[in-house]
């Protein structure tokens, strides 16, 4: 006898990957709110909530790319500083 209850096909990529990458390497709270979001993907799926999982999967994408982006903000803006001190210290 087969499960109705599961969904067809395969749920959406959850970006996990990212998310972790996120919380190590650039920006910690946007990056646990990323791993929050990866892990309800499967859940979400297998309840039959197929929007909600790719909700969840989009924002843990968003979530990650939004700390990668400010991590490399925040490291231009360190290097334009340390420039600007440097040339200041010189005059």
């Amino acid at each position: 006898m087969e499960n109705t209850n599961t969904p067809a096909g395969a749920p959406p990529e959850n970006n996990l990957v990212w998310a972790i990458v996120c919380t190590v390497m650039c920006c910690i709270p946007l990056g646990i709110v990323a791993i929050i979001k990866s892990t309800k993907v499967k859940e979400l799926w297998l309840q039959g909530d197929h929007a909600g999982a790719q909700k969840a999967a989009d924002d843990a994408k968003k979530y990650s790319i939004w700390g990668a982006a400010i991590a490399g903000i925040g490291v231009i803006l360190y290097f334009i500083f340390a420039v600007v001190i440097g040339v200041a210290s010189n005059m």
